[in-house]
């Protein structure tokens, strides 16, 4: 069965995870979904990622990331753009995620980034989600 979403899919993903607090978690890998991971990480979201070749498909091998009294880091991840209803934004509209104190992921010529990067570089694009 095909996914119509596998970006949807990711973050729906660690949101489950996190919210049972699972130490580690699985789902297919692709280029975009490592380039968002990686965000995450730098971000200090997730303590890292890794890819898994060994099977018949690549898996991507999440590592959840939880404060010392085992409250989650994520507090909400959600989806903005959409296959069926994407999003576009300039670089003077992008928006903060509560008021700077989340990351919105951004699709743009130059590649995945951040919010803030791209408002650095005075660039828009399709805003893909935002975490907080």
């Amino acid at each position: 069965m095909t996914m119509t979403d596998p970006i949807a899919d990711l973050l729906t993903r660690i949101r489950n995870a996190n919210m049972a607090g699972l130490e580690q978690l699985r789902c297919p890998s692709s280029k975009m979904k490592t380039r968002i991971l990686s965000i995450l990480k730098d971000e200090g979201y997730i303590k890292g990622f890794s890819v898994d070749t060994s099977g018949k498909h690549d898996e991507i091998v999440i590592s959840m990331k939880y404060q010392e009294d085992r409250s989650p880091v994520i507090l909400g991840i959600q989806r903005v753009s959409r296959p069926g209803l994407r999003r576009y934004v300039r670089h003077d509209t992008i928006p903060r995620v509560r008021n700077g104190m989340g990351t919105a992921i951004l699709s743009t010529s130059r590649g995945l980034m951040t919010d803030v990067d791209a408002r650095k570089q005075r660039i828009g694009g399709e805003l893909i989600c935002t975490v907080w």
